[in-house]
């Protein structure tokens, strides 16, 4: 399991568990269909990298808002 997942510190974050699961999904879909990572994805898998991603702070729900009409 992804230990980032096991406390309530990126829910918090996010903002609810709906806005992180559904932020988690949009961008996972972004990396499967071709999108650049925003952190170095070396040992990574994409559910790591979409994690690490909102860690960071390089991916905020907002962001996934703006991005909604490209997702089909």
């Amino acid at each position: 399991m992804i230990e980032a997942l096991r406390s309530d510190d990126l829910i918090v974050k996010v903002g609810g568990r709906f806005k992180l699961t559904t932020l988690i999904q949009r961008r996972w879909l972004q990396l499967l269909q071709g999108a650049r990572p925003m952190v170095d994805p070396k040992g990574l898998t994409e559910m790591e990298v979409v994690i690490r991603e909102i860690e960071e702070g390089k991916l905020d729900y907002e962001m996934a808002e703006e991005d909604e009409g490209d997702v089909e």
